[in-house]
Protein backbone atom coordinates (compact mmCIF):
# COMPACT_ATOMS: atom_id res chain seq x y z
CA UNK A 1 0.00 0.00 0.00
CA UNK A 2 1.34 3.37 -0.99
CA UNK A 3 2.04 5.55 2.03
CA UNK A 4 -0.10 8.70 1.84
CA UNK A 5 1.73 11.99 1.89
CA UNK A 6 2.31 13.73 5.21
CA UNK A 7 -0.69 15.74 6.30
CA UNK A 8 -0.47 19.53 6.22
CA UNK A 9 -2.93 22.33 6.88
CA UNK A 10 -3.22 22.73 3.12
CA UNK A 11 -3.56 18.99 2.44
CA UNK A 12 -5.17 17.35 5.52
CA UNK A 13 -6.00 13.67 5.67
CA UNK A 14 -9.58 12.55 5.31
CA UNK A 15 -11.15 10.75 8.26
CA UNK A 16 -11.03 7.45 6.38
CA UNK A 17 -7.27 7.82 5.97
CA UNK A 18 -6.82 8.55 9.67
CA UNK A 19 -8.92 5.50 10.57
CA UNK A 20 -6.96 3.39 8.15
CA UNK A 21 -3.65 4.59 9.61
CA UNK A 22 -4.79 3.88 13.14
CA UNK A 23 -5.94 0.42 12.08
CA UNK A 24 -2.54 -0.24 10.51
CA UNK A 25 -0.66 0.70 13.65
CA UNK A 26 -2.93 -1.35 15.90
CA UNK A 27 -2.69 -4.39 13.63
CA UNK A 28 1.09 -4.30 14.03
CA UNK A 29 0.70 -5.23 17.73
CA UNK A 30 -0.28 -8.73 16.73
CA UNK A 31 -1.54 -11.19 19.34
CA UNK A 32 -1.05 -10.06 22.93
CA UNK A 33 -1.75 -11.30 26.46
CA UNK A 34 -3.85 -8.93 28.57
CA UNK A 35 -4.73 -9.14 32.25
CA UNK A 36 -7.80 -7.52 33.72
CA UNK A 37 -11.06 -7.91 35.59
CA UNK A 38 -14.30 -8.88 33.89
CA UNK A 39 -16.64 -5.93 34.35
CA UNK A 40 -19.53 -6.93 32.09
CA UNK A 41 -20.38 -10.27 30.54
CA UNK A 42 -23.09 -10.62 27.90
CA UNK A 43 -23.96 -14.10 26.68
CA UNK A 44 -26.95 -14.14 24.42
CA UNK A 45 -28.68 -17.51 24.20
CA UNK A 46 -27.91 -19.16 20.90
CA UNK A 47 -25.51 -16.41 19.78
CA UNK A 48 -22.00 -17.61 18.85
CA UNK A 49 -20.33 -14.38 19.97
CA UNK A 50 -19.85 -13.33 23.59
CA UNK A 51 -19.32 -9.69 24.53
CA UNK A 52 -17.55 -8.61 27.67
CA UNK A 53 -15.64 -5.66 29.16
CA UNK A 54 -12.16 -6.07 30.56
CA UNK A 55 -11.30 -3.52 33.26
CA UNK A 56 -8.03 -2.42 34.82
CA UNK A 57 -8.88 -2.01 38.54
CA UNK A 58 -5.83 0.14 39.28
CA UNK A 59 -6.48 2.72 36.54
CA UNK A 60 -10.26 2.47 36.08
CA UNK A 61 -9.81 1.86 32.33
CA UNK A 62 -11.63 -0.73 30.26
CA UNK A 63 -11.64 -2.35 26.81
CA UNK A 64 -14.38 -4.14 24.92
CA UNK A 65 -13.69 -7.81 24.22
CA UNK A 66 -15.41 -10.20 21.83
CA UNK A 67 -14.86 -13.93 21.54
CA UNK A 68 -16.47 -17.07 20.27
CA UNK A 69 -18.47 -18.81 22.98
CA UNK A 70 -16.27 -21.87 22.51
CA UNK A 71 -13.38 -19.88 24.07
CA UNK A 72 -15.32 -19.81 27.36
CA UNK A 73 -16.62 -23.36 27.29
CA UNK A 74 -14.89 -25.63 29.74
CA UNK A 75 -13.43 -22.86 31.95
CA UNK A 76 -13.16 -23.92 35.58
CA UNK A 77 -14.44 -22.04 37.43
CA UNK A 78 -17.00 -20.60 35.05
CA UNK A 79 -16.21 -17.03 34.00
CA UNK A 80 -18.28 -14.46 35.92
CA UNK A 81 -18.27 -10.72 36.38
CA UNK A 82 -15.53 -9.58 38.76
CA UNK A 83 -13.20 -12.48 37.90
CA UNK A 84 -9.54 -11.80 37.19
CA UNK A 85 -8.39 -13.29 33.88
CA UNK A 86 -5.49 -13.35 31.45
CA UNK A 87 -6.74 -13.07 27.86
CA UNK A 88 -4.99 -13.98 24.62
CA UNK A 89 -6.38 -11.57 22.06
CA UNK A 90 -5.66 -9.45 19.02
CA UNK A 91 -6.41 -5.71 19.03
CA UNK A 92 -8.95 -4.71 16.42
CA UNK A 93 -9.83 -1.15 15.40
CA UNK A 94 -13.35 -0.81 14.01
CA UNK A 95 -12.97 2.08 11.58
CA UNK A 96 -16.69 2.63 11.00
CA UNK A 97 -17.21 3.53 14.65
CA UNK A 98 -13.68 4.56 15.55
CA UNK A 99 -13.57 2.08 18.45
CA UNK A 100 -10.92 -0.28 19.71
CA UNK A 101 -11.70 -3.80 20.88
CA UNK A 102 -10.00 -7.09 21.48
CA UNK A 103 -10.80 -10.33 19.68
CA UNK A 104 -10.05 -12.98 22.29
CA UNK A 105 -9.18 -16.58 21.55
CA UNK A 106 -8.20 -17.88 24.99
CA UNK A 107 -9.02 -17.12 28.63
CA UNK A 108 -6.99 -18.15 31.64
CA UNK A 109 -8.45 -17.45 35.09
CA UNK A 110 -6.00 -15.96 37.56
CA UNK A 111 -5.84 -18.39 40.47
CA UNK A 112 -6.12 -17.47 44.13
CA UNK A 113 -2.48 -18.31 44.69
CA UNK A 114 -1.40 -15.89 41.99
CA UNK A 115 -3.73 -13.21 43.37
CA UNK A 116 -2.29 -13.63 46.85
CA UNK A 117 1.25 -13.44 45.49
CA UNK A 118 0.43 -10.21 43.67
CA UNK A 119 -1.17 -8.78 46.77
CA UNK A 120 1.96 -9.61 48.76
CA UNK A 121 4.11 -7.80 46.21
CA UNK A 122 1.80 -4.78 46.30
CA UNK A 123 1.77 -4.90 50.10
CA UNK A 124 5.57 -4.85 50.20
CA UNK A 125 5.70 -1.92 47.76
CA UNK A 126 3.16 0.14 49.73
CA UNK A 127 4.93 -0.64 53.00
CA UNK A 128 8.21 0.57 51.52
CA UNK A 129 6.54 3.86 50.60
CA UNK A 130 5.41 4.31 54.20
CA UNK A 131 1.65 3.86 53.71
CA UNK A 132 1.51 1.41 56.62
CA UNK A 133 3.77 3.38 58.99
CA UNK A 134 2.35 3.38 62.56
CA UNK A 135 3.55 6.94 63.25
CA UNK A 136 1.26 8.40 60.58
CA UNK A 137 -1.90 6.79 61.94
CA UNK A 138 -4.23 9.27 63.65
CA UNK A 139 -6.23 8.81 66.82
CA UNK A 140 -9.99 8.61 66.48
CA UNK A 141 -11.96 11.47 68.09
CA UNK A 142 -13.45 10.59 71.47
CA UNK A 143 -16.95 11.68 70.46
CA UNK A 144 -17.35 12.37 66.72
CA UNK A 145 -20.01 14.88 65.70
CA UNK A 146 -20.79 12.82 62.61
CA UNK A 147 -19.60 9.40 61.42
CA UNK A 148 -19.25 8.76 57.69
CA UNK A 149 -20.09 5.21 56.62
CA UNK A 150 -19.20 3.66 53.26
CA UNK A 151 -20.91 0.30 52.78
CA UNK A 152 -23.24 -1.75 50.60
CA UNK A 153 -26.89 -0.80 50.31
CA UNK A 154 -29.13 -2.44 52.95
CA UNK A 155 -26.23 -4.71 53.92
CA UNK A 156 -25.68 -6.57 57.16
CA UNK A 157 -22.49 -4.57 57.61
CA UNK A 158 -24.43 -1.29 57.53
CA UNK A 159 -26.95 -2.64 60.03
CA UNK A 160 -24.23 -3.91 62.36
CA UNK A 161 -22.36 -0.58 62.40
CA UNK A 162 -25.45 1.58 62.90
CA UNK A 163 -27.07 -0.67 65.49
CA UNK A 164 -24.02 -1.15 67.69
CA UNK A 165 -22.98 2.50 67.52
CA UNK A 166 -26.46 3.75 68.46
CA UNK A 167 -26.75 1.24 71.28
CA UNK A 168 -23.57 2.70 72.77
CA UNK A 169 -24.31 6.36 72.02
CA UNK A 170 -27.91 7.01 70.92
CA UNK A 171 -27.23 10.59 69.79
CA UNK A 172 -24.56 9.67 67.24
CA UNK A 173 -25.15 10.98 63.70
CA UNK A 174 -24.24 9.09 60.53
CA UNK A 175 -23.78 10.06 56.91
CA UNK A 176 -24.14 6.82 54.95
CA UNK A 177 -22.97 6.45 51.35
CA UNK A 178 -24.00 3.18 49.73
CA UNK A 179 -21.66 1.74 47.11
CA UNK A 180 -20.90 -1.54 45.39
CA UNK A 181 -18.62 -3.59 47.65
CA UNK A 182 -17.57 -6.29 45.21
CA UNK A 183 -17.16 -6.81 41.52
CA UNK A 184 -16.07 -4.47 38.77
CA UNK A 185 -16.26 -0.80 39.66
CA UNK A 186 -16.49 -1.39 43.42
CA UNK A 187 -13.10 0.13 44.17
CA UNK A 188 -13.88 3.26 42.14
CA UNK A 189 -17.19 3.79 43.96
CA UNK A 190 -15.56 3.33 47.35
CA UNK A 191 -12.82 5.83 46.43
CA UNK A 192 -15.37 8.43 45.34
CA UNK A 193 -17.41 7.94 48.53
CA UNK A 194 -14.31 8.24 50.75
CA UNK A 195 -13.25 11.47 49.04
CA UNK A 196 -16.78 12.88 49.39
CA UNK A 197 -16.85 12.18 53.13
CA UNK A 198 -13.30 13.46 53.60
CA UNK A 199 -14.35 16.77 52.04
CA UNK A 200 -17.34 17.09 54.43
CA UNK A 201 -16.28 19.28 57.41
CA UNK A 202 -18.97 17.73 59.63
CA UNK A 203 -17.59 14.20 59.30
CA UNK A 204 -15.02 13.42 62.02
CA UNK A 205 -14.33 9.76 61.19
CA UNK A 206 -14.95 7.50 58.17
CA UNK A 207 -15.86 3.81 58.42
CA UNK A 208 -15.50 1.50 55.40
CA UNK A 209 -17.51 -1.65 56.13
CA UNK A 210 -18.26 -4.89 54.33
CA UNK A 211 -19.21 -8.40 55.42
CA UNK A 212 -16.95 -11.37 54.95
CA UNK A 213 -16.17 -13.07 51.68
CA UNK A 214 -13.60 -14.93 49.67
CA UNK A 215 -10.32 -13.51 48.50
CA UNK A 216 -11.76 -12.49 45.13
CA UNK A 217 -14.79 -10.86 46.79
CA UNK A 218 -12.53 -8.66 48.89
CA UNK A 219 -10.15 -7.68 46.08
CA UNK A 220 -11.63 -4.15 45.70
CA UNK A 221 -10.42 -3.39 49.23
CA UNK A 222 -6.86 -4.31 48.26
CA UNK A 223 -6.96 -1.98 45.28
CA UNK A 224 -3.86 0.22 45.09
CA UNK A 225 -5.84 3.33 44.13
CA UNK A 226 -8.14 2.85 47.14
CA UNK A 227 -5.18 2.42 49.48
CA UNK A 228 -3.62 5.65 48.24
CA UNK A 229 -6.93 7.52 48.49
CA UNK A 230 -7.32 6.44 52.12
CA UNK A 231 -3.70 7.36 52.85
CA UNK A 232 -4.36 10.87 51.48
CA UNK A 233 -7.44 11.41 53.70
CA UNK A 234 -7.32 14.12 56.34
CA UNK A 235 -10.13 12.41 58.26
CA UNK A 236 -9.31 9.27 60.32
CA UNK A 237 -10.44 6.10 58.53
CA UNK A 238 -11.60 2.83 60.11
CA UNK A 239 -11.42 -0.36 58.06
CA UNK A 240 -14.11 -2.94 58.90
CA UNK A 241 -13.80 -5.39 56.03
CA UNK A 242 -14.81 -9.02 56.40
CA UNK A 243 -14.23 -11.08 59.50
CA UNK A 244 -11.26 -11.64 61.79
CA UNK A 245 -9.14 -13.74 59.35
CA UNK A 246 -9.72 -11.37 56.41
CA UNK A 247 -6.89 -8.86 55.91
CA UNK A 248 -7.23 -6.77 52.75
CA UNK A 249 -4.56 -4.12 52.21
CA UNK A 250 -7.02 -1.45 53.32
CA UNK A 251 -6.62 -2.78 56.88
CA UNK A 252 -2.93 -1.84 56.86
CA UNK A 253 -3.48 1.68 55.46
CA UNK A 254 -6.45 2.66 57.62
CA UNK A 255 -5.86 4.50 60.90
CA UNK A 256 -7.72 1.75 62.77
CA UNK A 257 -8.58 -1.83 61.80
CA UNK A 258 -11.82 -3.21 63.22
CA UNK A 259 -12.14 -6.99 63.15
CA UNK A 260 -15.79 -6.82 62.03
CA UNK A 261 -18.42 -4.17 61.22
CA UNK A 262 -19.86 -4.86 64.67
CA UNK A 263 -16.47 -4.08 66.22
CA UNK A 264 -16.29 -0.86 64.18
CA UNK A 265 -19.65 0.28 65.55
CA UNK A 266 -18.31 -0.22 69.08
CA UNK A 267 -15.01 1.55 68.52
CA UNK A 268 -16.04 4.76 66.76
CA UNK A 269 -18.18 6.05 69.65
CA UNK A 270 -17.89 5.69 73.43
CA UNK A 271 -20.36 3.63 75.47
CA UNK A 272 -22.78 6.02 77.20
CA UNK A 273 -23.48 3.61 80.07
CA UNK A 274 -19.78 2.92 80.52
CA UNK A 275 -18.93 6.64 80.49
CA UNK A 276 -21.67 7.36 83.05
CA UNK A 277 -20.24 4.55 85.21
CA UNK A 278 -16.77 6.03 84.87
CA UNK A 279 -18.11 9.44 85.85
CA UNK A 280 -19.72 7.94 88.94
CA UNK A 281 -16.44 6.23 89.86
CA UNK A 282 -14.52 9.46 89.29
CA UNK A 283 -17.08 11.42 91.30
CA UNK A 284 -16.82 8.95 94.19
CA UNK A 285 -13.04 9.08 94.06
CA UNK A 286 -13.18 12.89 94.04
CA UNK A 287 -15.58 12.93 97.00
CA UNK A 288 -13.33 10.58 98.97
CA UNK A 289 -10.28 12.64 98.15
CA UNK A 290 -11.98 15.88 99.19
CA UNK A 291 -13.29 14.29 102.39
CA UNK A 292 -9.82 13.06 103.32
CA UNK A 293 -8.34 16.48 102.57
CA UNK A 294 -11.01 18.27 104.61
CA UNK A 295 -10.63 15.84 107.53
CA UNK A 296 -6.87 16.27 107.46
CA UNK A 297 -7.14 20.07 107.36
CA UNK A 298 -9.74 20.02 110.16
CA UNK A 299 -7.44 17.89 112.30
CA UNK A 300 -4.63 20.33 111.64
CA UNK A 301 -6.85 23.25 112.65
CA UNK A 302 -7.95 21.45 115.81
CA UNK A 303 -4.34 20.72 116.70
CA UNK A 304 -3.37 24.31 116.02
CA UNK A 305 -6.23 25.63 118.13
CA UNK A 306 -5.21 23.35 121.03
CA UNK A 307 -1.72 24.84 121.18
CA UNK A 308 -1.14 27.33 124.03
CA UNK A 309 -0.47 30.17 121.63
CA UNK A 310 -4.01 29.89 120.23
CA UNK A 311 -5.83 28.27 123.16
CA UNK A 312 -4.77 31.13 125.54
CA UNK A 313 -3.22 33.91 123.45
CA UNK A 314 -3.01 36.30 126.50
CA UNK A 315 -0.50 33.93 128.07
CA UNK A 316 2.01 35.08 125.52
CA UNK A 317 1.37 38.68 126.48
CA UNK A 318 1.67 37.80 130.17
CA UNK A 319 4.98 36.09 129.52
CA UNK A 320 6.24 39.06 127.54
CA UNK A 321 4.99 41.43 130.26
CA UNK A 322 6.83 39.40 132.90
CA UNK A 323 9.97 39.52 130.78
CA UNK A 324 9.64 43.29 130.46
CA UNK A 325 9.18 43.68 134.27
CA UNK A 326 12.19 41.46 134.89
CA UNK A 327 14.26 43.52 132.48
CA UNK A 328 13.09 46.72 134.16
CA UNK A 329 13.99 45.35 137.62
CA UNK A 330 17.41 44.29 136.37
CA UNK A 331 17.85 47.77 134.87
CA UNK A 332 16.87 49.44 138.18
CA UNK A 333 19.24 47.22 140.14
CA UNK A 334 22.04 47.81 137.71
CA UNK A 335 21.46 51.58 137.71
CA UNK A 336 21.25 51.71 141.52
CA UNK A 337 24.44 49.68 141.79
CA UNK A 338 26.19 52.00 139.39
CA UNK A 339 24.91 55.08 141.26
CA UNK A 340 25.97 53.65 144.60
CA UNK A 341 29.40 52.83 143.24
CA UNK A 342 29.68 56.33 141.77
CA UNK A 343 28.64 57.91 145.06
CA UNK A 344 31.27 55.90 146.94
CA UNK A 345 33.91 56.94 144.44
CA UNK A 346 32.90 60.58 144.78
CA UNK A 347 33.06 60.34 148.60
CA UNK A 348 36.52 58.81 148.48
CA UNK A 349 37.69 61.43 146.02
CA UNK A 350 36.21 64.19 148.14
CA UNK A 351 38.04 62.81 151.20
CA UNK A 352 41.31 62.69 149.33
CA UNK A 353 40.77 66.23 148.01
CA UNK A 354 39.95 67.50 151.47
CA UNK A 355 42.97 65.79 152.95
CA UNK A 356 45.18 67.48 150.39
CA UNK A 357 43.38 70.87 150.49
CA UNK A 358 45.20 73.91 152.14
CA UNK A 359 42.01 74.55 154.08
CA UNK A 360 42.61 71.42 156.05
CA UNK A 361 45.99 72.85 157.06
CA UNK A 362 44.44 76.22 157.92
CA UNK A 363 41.87 74.50 160.09
CA UNK A 364 44.74 73.17 162.20
CA UNK A 365 45.76 76.83 163.08
CA UNK A 366 47.97 77.69 160.22
CA UNK A 367 47.61 80.82 158.00
CA UNK A 368 48.67 81.72 154.48
CA UNK A 369 50.33 85.10 153.93
CA UNK A 370 49.88 86.52 150.46
CA UNK A 371 51.07 89.56 148.57
CA UNK A 372 48.35 91.88 147.30
CA UNK A 373 48.60 90.19 143.96
CA UNK A 374 47.80 86.80 145.53
CA UNK A 375 51.33 85.47 145.60
CA UNK A 376 52.26 83.38 148.70
CA UNK A 377 54.96 84.83 150.97
CA UNK A 378 57.47 82.09 151.61
CA UNK A 379 60.45 84.08 152.90
CA UNK A 380 60.67 87.25 155.03
CA UNK A 381 63.07 88.74 152.55
CA UNK A 382 60.23 88.68 150.00
CA UNK A 383 58.24 91.28 152.01
CA UNK A 384 59.09 95.03 151.63
CA UNK A 385 58.77 97.41 154.56
CA UNK A 386 55.33 99.04 154.71
CA UNK A 387 53.88 96.42 152.27
CA UNK A 388 50.26 95.54 152.78
CA UNK A 389 49.77 91.78 153.22
CA UNK A 390 46.77 89.44 153.27
CA UNK A 391 46.62 86.76 155.91
CA UNK A 392 44.20 83.99 155.05
CA UNK A 393 42.85 81.94 157.92
CA UNK A 394 40.67 78.89 158.04
CA UNK A 395 37.69 81.17 158.29
CA UNK A 396 38.18 84.63 156.75
CA UNK A 397 41.32 86.67 156.19
CA UNK A 398 43.21 89.62 157.85
CA UNK A 399 44.92 92.55 156.09
CA UNK A 400 48.20 93.64 157.75
CA UNK A 401 50.97 96.07 156.93
CA UNK A 402 54.64 95.44 157.64
CA UNK A 403 56.49 98.06 159.73
CA UNK A 404 58.25 100.74 157.66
Amino acid sequence: MTRPPRSTPEEPWPVRVVSMRIGEWISRLGDIWVEGQVAQLNRRPGAPTVFLTLRDPAADLSLSVTCHRSALDGLVPELTEGARVVVHAKPDFYAARGTLSLRATEFRPVGVGELLARLERLKAALATEGLFAPERKRRLPFLPACVGLVTGRASAAERDVLTNARERWPAVRFRVLNVAVQGAGAAGQVIEAVRTLDADPDVDVIVIARGGGGVEDLLPFSDEALCRAVFACRTPVVSAIGHEPDTPLLDFVADLRASTPTDAGKRVVPDLAEEVHRLEIARGRLNRTMTVRLDRDQAWLDAARSRPALAKPEAWLDQRSADVEADRARARRYLAHRLDGGEADVGQTRARVRSLSPLATLERGYAVVQHPDGGVVRRAADVAPGESLRIRLAEGEIVAETPG
